[in-house]
């Protein structure tokens, strides 16, 4: 075999998967699986000497191995195939926000009625239509790129859509996913060339639509008030309980945390310790350096999906690389608005922690995005081979 002829065959040859995407993933799972222990451990327990409980470390580890089989299916998938069938997608996205407003199908949990449940299995439809919602708005602009210029004709068609999803999202209510989503669709149609007059507009009309939606909701309003001053009489023990216990967790981590296991905060004082405030319990375990560790790794997720999108878009594979670079918006908004929540930069709002926090649907939609980031690595390094897709 001659040297040009081995060169053929490297080109050809299946290329391998991004290693440092799967690093980055594998190392938040791990930690998160340690910390959703750490947090729910003494749950169960009657008293100090009581058996730990593990109840909610299983169905963590259960929730993680369904999540990463979705993503290697995803993962197996053709872009094209998402692509193709975007708009179904799309409308498959509104069809589950209104099942769980279903008598029998839809289900309540604290007066939020965000769940489908099928045979004893709970899936929380908004995490769904994160990922259909990406998939949608790169599809939308790809084939609207000549239109992005024109409000009537670029951005209006998607206008009704986004509406109807932030209606739906908003009955459940769950601002902070129509949050999520808002700036997953916004942030697609930036990128892919949306007017920046357009992009302004729109953008001051859903912060007024956000602010007016607060101001007309007395619990909203009040968590607003109390996120402004937490460790007043009237909120300390009400609207910011959650908040004034997360911010006693910062402190008592100091530089290094504790130790893992040693938090005093999740022992029934901080509600949802194990979800959306998990940070609170790496601040007090891990302290200031576990907090900057978990945000590096997040970085490095985030900055490796704009890499893996601007390569296929010097490929011109542009539904491909806004598909990827809508991941890494995805999970940078989230990780902002969870951290900022948890350390009282922002007022309090029920978001997971993408892959650290307990929760299979908000664990299974993050993992789908991931076999989706994969894919379009994948496809890149074919074609960089000059094989085809």
């Amino acid at each position: 075999m001659t040297r040009f002829e081995e060169f053929d065959d490297f080109r050809l040859s299946a290329p391998g998967v991004d290693w440092e995407t799967i690093f980055c993933v594998a190392a938040l799972l791990a930690f998160g699986t340690v910390m959703v222990f750490s947090a729910t451990s003494s749950s169960g327990a009657g008293d100090a000497l009581a058996a730990a409980n593990t109840g909610e470390l299983k169905r963590h580890l259960a929730s993680i191995g369904l999540a990463g089989a979705a993503a290697l299916v995803v993962y197996r998938v053709p872009l094209s195939f998402w692509f193709r069938w975007s708009g179904i997608i799309g409308g498959l996205c509104i069809i589950l926000l209104c099942i769980v407003f279903l008598p029998v199908v839809g289900k309540s949990v604290n007066g939020a009625r965000r769940w489908i449940q099928i045979a004893g299995l709970s899936i929380q439809a908004s995490e769904l239509v994160k990922v259909g919602a990406l998939i949608f708005a790169a599809a939308f602009t790809v084939k609207r790129q000549e239109f992005m210029h024109s409000f009537s004709r670029g951005f209006a068609p998607i206008a009704i859509p986004m509406v109807v999803v932030a209606f739906l999202l908003m009955q459940q209510p769950d601002l902070g996913a129509t949050a999520v989503v808002a700036a997953e669709i916004m942030g697609v149609l930036f990128l892919g060339g949306l007017s920046m007059n357009i992009f302004l507009s729109v953008g001051a009309v859903v912060i007024g639509f956000v602010g007016f939606m607060i101001y007309m909701t007395p619990w909203r309003l009040s968590r607003v008030l109390a996120y402004l001053d937490p460790w007043s009489e009237e909120y300390v023990l009400g609207q910011s309980y959650q908040l004034s216990h997360s911010l006693i967790a910062f402190g008592r981590g100091e530089l290094f945390g504790v130790g893992l296991g040693g938090s005093v905060e999740k022992l029934n004082y901080l509600p949802e310790a194990h979800t959306d405030f998990i940070m609170a319990v790496i601040a007090e375990e891990t302290g200031f350096a576990g907090v900057i560790l978990v945000l590096f790794i997040f970085y490095w997720l985030i900055r490796r999906a704009f890499e893996i999108g601007r390569q296929a878009i010097k490929l011109e594979r542009y539904f491909a690389g806004l598909l990827a670079e809508g991941v890494g918006l995805w999970y940078g908004v989230q990780v902002i608005i969870n951290v900022g929540v948890a350390s009282g930069a922002l007022p309090t709002k029920g978001l997971t922690l993408p892959f650290v926090s307990f929760g299979g649907s908000a664990l299974l939609s993050s993992m789908i995005a991931i076999g989706l980031l994969l894919r379009v690595d994948r496809e890149n390094k074919i074609l960089m081979r000059g094989g085809q897709v």
